[in-house]
């Protein structure tokens, strides 16, 4: 019996997950030599994984997740003429390359290194419209984050000032504009996708639904009913 222990770990997961008798199956396909042969015999066993793990049905390309399973359990050198592609095993066995870790901080801790990424790419657009637009919206962006950095209200001069120290002063809105029209402020009824509400706002919310105040007592509104003041009297009890 082949010890299990001394294999990859990738392939230690597979055998866990197929049994060792399905792993003894696979080995045995080396031993037939015709390749035609070999290559039915394996799509038999495809089709053991496929009854020893029933849920894989419910998942997309399953017959090209099982041969793979089994073209890694078989090894690179045993041939087999697979009716889907099967991926090289030096995939599983190489070292990942190291991602390099960035060395420069953003110049603005407040914005982040993604907004100076959005400077870059705007000042690629060449279309003044689509630019100033783009403007528009970084500044709207850029407003929000100084807002939950500093836990202040932003004012647009500030935001401006920082557009034009992150893009060299090449990305530049009218002020009185952008005073006028609340170019930076979120429409209303539309909230960013990343802001996540807290537990606070949530049990506040829910307060105001059911008719209660910060305290729990019911306020009347529409599902809450207004409390009666004084104390509650019980009914008397009839003479015995």
């Amino acid at each position: 019996m082949t010890d299990t222990n001394s294999l990859p770990f990738h392939l230690q997961l597979l055998v866990r997950e197929y049994g060792h008798s399905t792993y003894q199956l696979i080995q045995g396909l080396a031993q037939i030599e015709d390749v035609a042969e070999r290559t039915k015999r394996a799509g038999q066993i495809v089709q053991l994984m496929l009854r020893l793990q029933p849920a894989l049905r419910e998942l997309p390309e399953v017959q090209t997740r099982l041969w793979n399973h089994l073209h890694a359990m078989a090894g690179e050198e045993v041939i087999l003429e697979a009716p889907v592609p099967l991926r090289s095993l030096t995939v599983r066995t190489e070292k990942p390359a190291r991602v390099p870790y960035p060395r420069t901080s953003p110049k603005l801790r407040a914005y982040g290194s993604g907004i100076e990424a959005l400077i870059a790419k705007a000042l690629t657009i060449e279309d003044a419209a689509e630019r100033e637009q783009a403007t528009v919206q970084i500044g709207r962006t850029m407003k929000f984050l100084y807002r939950q950095h500093n836990k202040e209200n932003a004012k647009d001069v500030t935001i401006l000032r920082h557009l034009g120290e992150l893009s060299g002063g090449q990305l530049r809105l009218d002020p009185a504009v952008v005073d006028a029209e609340n170019l930076f402020e979120m429409p209303v009824g539309r909230t960013p996708a990343f802001i996540v509400p807290q537990p606070s706002q949530q049990r506040e919310g829910r307060d105001r639904r059911e008719g209660r105040d910060n305290r729990g007592n019911s306020f009347g509104g529409k599902n809450g009913k207004k409390r009666k003041k004084g104390r509650s009297q019980e009914p008397q009890q009839p003479p015995q």
